[in-house]
């Protein structure tokens, strides 16, 4: 088998057999095939598009290219959630109790963040002492002890997704449907779960900036896991505007933990819990949404939610204090308002925008060996629809730096668009698949 003929024909619009796209991901993974001949793959695959059989060939052959975490020792159906990230997207901090606190185990690999916050772990590392280190046996033990467990990403899960990013990412063929649902769902098949829930974010805080395309992207999804024998489902929900009203690493910390003690913003609330009914359906606690929801209601109003994050951040060495007591988790000592600079409602907000003013703040990496400060962040006191007065506070700036905040303060104000007609709040679930 040769490199060049697998080439020619999906230059020529031919379908790749199983055995070719092993060929091809296996040589590629060992440093067999060179770039040039792989990234000449990518473009003919850019334009040619992918059949459902060839993308789940690819989401196989990269799922097999390393590690794959056995979750046979782990009782009952594990169900995993992916989200395809957001402006103030801390919603695994609030479900993952939630979900294991009415008996789904929850066995979850999460990664560190690349852009305008942390990612999970980051923010786990708000509480004191907090590690994802954890061997495979403990991970197991955790999760079968106390329902939940959070281990760092192995730099082995799906190597071949890894390395074939970073190409189409120099090589301008990321933006193709075939090739982002495999990249994504690669991951999530050699995590092992019996069943999958995805949110799809949508907007202009998304990927997908059309609900046209994460819809696509979606169903994309869907299909393969379905194909290589998983339970799923896809949730589209909307990132027009950040999610919640914290923006940060300690911060949304905070947020989530409120979210737990009942207290959270509308919005996350209402993310959690359609996620969280979907995912008991799937784990088979449930039999239908309203049941699913009502048992998720319950174990945030007995407390036995808040009860599991915090058995949950002790058995990975994390003082379990900071989640009874929330104010603890440190915030940056500078806090300055930002003010309306018209009267009118808030007609849109460039959600991509708030994102960087958090990485600006420090809250998140330029790149992988930047250092995040958990303590800056955004809080939110005005969204979408909501009415304002010129000079009312529309968000708090917790920084470490002085010179930081009046370059943030001018980036905010800029994506808040007013209007003096009124505005209508947004939807936040726009589909399930």
């Amino acid at each position: 088998m040769r490199m060049y003929d697998i080439i020619m024909k999906k230059r020529n619009g031919g379908e790749l057999s199983k055995e070719e796209i092993r060929f091809f991901i296996d040589g590629y993974t060992k440093g067999e095939i060179p770039d040039y001949q792989v990234s000449s793959l990518m473009m003919a695959i850019y334009f040619q598009k992918m059949t459902a059989a060839e993308t789940l060939e690819l989401t196989l052959a990269m799922a097999d290219s390393g590690d794959k975490l056995d979750l046979s020792a782990i009782n009952g159906v594990k169900v995993d959630k992916h989200s395809t990230g957001g402006v103030g997207d801390k919603t695994s901090l609030t479900l993952t109790p939630m979900v294991a606190a009415c008996g789904v185990p929850v066995a979850k690999m999460s990664g560190r963040g690349l852009g305008h916050t942390g990612g999970t772990i980051d923010k786990l590392e708000s509480f004191p002492g907090f590690s994802t280190g954890i061997s495979n046996d403990t991970f197991i033990k955790n999760v079968n002890s106390i329902g939940i467990a959070i281990m760092g990403q192995t730099a082995d899960l799906a190597p071949a997704d890894k390395k074939l990013y970073a190409l189409r990412d120099v090589t301008a063929t990321v933006d193709n449907m075939s090739l982002i649902a495999s990249s994504i769902m690669s991951k999530k098949l050699a995590a092992g779960a019996d069943a999958i829930v995805l949110d799809v974010k949508t907007g202009s805080g998304a990927f997908m900036k059309t609900e046209e395309d994460s819809f696509a992207l979606a169903k994309e999804m869907v299909t393969i896991g379905k194909n290589a024998g998983r339970k799923m489902k896809a949730v589209i929900s909307n990132m027009d505007q950040p999610l919640g009203n914290a923006v940060g690493n300690a911060i949304e910390v905070r947020e989530a933990i409120e979210t737990l003690q009942g207290k959270g913003p509308e919005d996350f609330t209402e993310l959690c819990y359609t996620l969280g009914s979907q995912m008991l359906v799937l784990g088979g606690k449930a039999t239908d949404e309203k049941e699913a929801r009502a048992k998720l209601e319950e174990a945030v109003k007995s407390g036995k939610a808040l009860e599991k994050l915090a058995q949950f951040v002790k058995a990975q060495g994390g003082d379990d204090s900071y989640v009874y007591h929330p104010e603890k988790l440190k915030l940056a000592p500078i806090e300055k308002d930002i003010l309306a600079s018209t009267d009118g409602y808030i007609e849109h907000i460039d959600c991509d925008e708030i994102g960087i003013c958090s990485l600006m703040l420090g809250g998140g990496r330029e790149t992988k060996e930047s250092e995040i400060d958990l303590s800056v962040g955004l809080l939110l006191k005005k969204k979408v629809g909501d009415k304002v007065s010129k000079g009312e506070p529309i968000a708090t700036i917790y920084a470490s730096d002085e010179a930081k905040v009046l370059p943030v303060t001018e980036r905010f104000l800029k994506a808040y668009h007013f209007t003096d007609k009124e505005v209508e709040k947004q939807t936040l679930i726009k589909g399930i698949i």
